[in-house]
């Protein structure tokens, strides 16, 4: 088997066009002056420090802050995840009430084992022609919130969907004040020109996420933490991002994190890809693509354009199938896709020939010009359960004493791993919460790519040992 070395340069060498993470899309001219691997360095004279920063990293963050109209900013050098981890280690808090979308990040779950925080989940809004979690229903939601330690609120969703994040905020304002909002913004970093929707920050959220790695320039597993207000102290989130990240962070993903900021405030190069855009929905009427009339319906307040989600559906074929013959035949390689969903991924390194090519390809795949494609080929349409009940806190589940069980006995017990389809990575049944049948027909679906369950080829699961 060859070694990573050589499947990167065997995957290279396809020269796929590239609609996936990172937004760089390999393109040397987002890194002018970088010297790898003489800038593979850490903390050194004269080089500042992560931690406590006083030199040139103060300085970079400053400029951060800057741009997106934050108080002040943090770079992380261990991916978005720690930020999301560090906003609820900053409540200081090891018992009480979070308001948390269901359909969060694995990270928030992973906060939540950290904290020992109860979570109270607010359920997606499925939109029922793409069979994806893709909005909120805000009336709903607004009888749900109450009081809590902090909410929390993911924006954009993985596929350009956004909730109405304005009226959520004006609730926190009206009926509780000193309570953070927190948003993991991790898609939405190139939020900054009148091309896209406001950022968070500038409707007034507490603490902001971001990960400029998915559609800006800098290099994966670089992100940022913005914050503003008196709500999350300060001193607080410093000490928890201390405890999580890197005592030697690398000066490589931070000076990427320093250009990626200068680059993105280029607006041109997003309004070439915009226009090619609008023309791809155009020329390619009768594929469903989530688009502006999907804008107010399923819990959907704004649709980012940048996110090309196309329904295979009509085609009578898989969304798998399709890759197969987009990436044989077209060269072209999406960012993810499920079994009737393809997901295409801009960022700030493509360009409108990019665009263009895609265009074409869909409008191939449309006409039946699919070479070799098979027709015959079933693939299953995964139904999301209703949100199970919660028993015990993720903490509890993660810590608590467990057994194996064959699914089939586990109805009615408590899971102790999270399990998620993948794509998207939203869990069916998060640990802590109760086994129930819905979940239980849902697990049983062999036709799924799970992610988070140890025991899924021989079909037992990890379940609390409350005997």
């Amino acid at each position: 088997m060859p070694g990573l070395y050589e499947g990167l340069q065997h995957y290279l060498s396809q020269g796929l066009r590239s609609f996936h993470t990172p937004g760089h899309k390999g393109k040397r001219e987002f890194f002018p002056g970088m010297r790898f691997p003489e800038g593979d360095l850490t903390e050194l004279p004269g080089l500042d420090m992560l931690h406590s920063p006083t030199g040139i990293i103060a300085s970079s963050q400053a400029r951060a802050a800057e741009i997106y109209g934050a108080q002040a900013s943090f770079f992380l050098v261990n991916g978005g995840t720690v930020g999301n981890q560090a906003m609820f280690l900053a409540l200081g808090q090891a018992q009480g009430e979070v308001i948390v979308e269901r359909q969060a990040h694995r990270s928030v779950m992973s906060a939540l084992v950290l904290t020992g925080l109860t979570p109270r989940y607010l359920p997606a809004t499925i939109h029922p022609e793409f069979n994806l979690p893709l909005g909120l229903d805000l009336k709903h939601t607004a009888t749900c919130l109450g009081n809590a330690l902090a909410w929390h609120f993911t924006y954009p969703s993985y596929y350009g969907s956004l909730i109405d994040l304005t009226q959520i905020l004006g609730i926190r304002e009206r009926d509780f004040p000193g309570l953070p909002v927190f948003v993991d913004q991790a898609h939405g970093a190139h939020y900054l020109h009148d091309l896209f929707p406001p950022g968070a920050l500038a409707m007034g959220a507490d603490a902001v996420l971001q990960s400029p790695h998915k559609t800006l320039s800098a290099l994966t597993q670089a992100g940022m933490l913005h914050v503003q207000g008196q709500r999350l102290a300060r001193h607080s989130l410093q000490q928890a991002l201390e405890l999580l990240q890197s005592s030697s962070p690398s000066y490589l993903l931070m000076a990427s994190l320093e250009q990626a900021l200068e680059f993105a405030q280029d607006r041109k190069r997003w309004a070439g890809l915009e226009e090619e855009v609008a023309r791809l929905h155009h020329d390619t009427e009768g594929l469903r693509l989530l688009n502006r009339e999907d804008e107010g319906r399923y819990g959907i307040w704004r649709v980012d354009w940048s996110k090309i989600l196309v329904n295979t559906s009509s085609l009578g074929i898989s969304a798998p199938e399709c890759v197969e013959w987009l990436r044989r035949d077209e060269g072209i390689e999406p960012e993810l896709w499920d079994g009737e969903n393809i997901l295409f991924m801009l960022g700030i390194g493509n360009t409108a020939e990019d665009v263009r090519s895609l265009n074409q390809a869909l409008q191939r795949l449309r006409d039946g010009h699919k070479g070799s494609v098979r027709r015959n080929r079933k693939w299953p349409r995964l139904e999301l359960p209703p949100q199970p009940p919660l028993r015990r806190t993720p903490r509890e589940a993660f810590f608590g004493r467990k057994r194996r069980l064959t699914l089939r006995d586990s109805l009615g017990q408590v899971a102790a791993e999270s399990i998620s389809p993948y794509p998207p990575g939203i869990p069916i049944v998060v640990m802590g919460e109760v086994i129930t049948p819905e979940v239980l027909e849902t697990l049983q679906n062999r036709g799924v790519q799970w992610q988070g369950w140890e025991g899924y080829a021989d079909q037992w699961i990890w379940v609390l040992d409350e005997g």
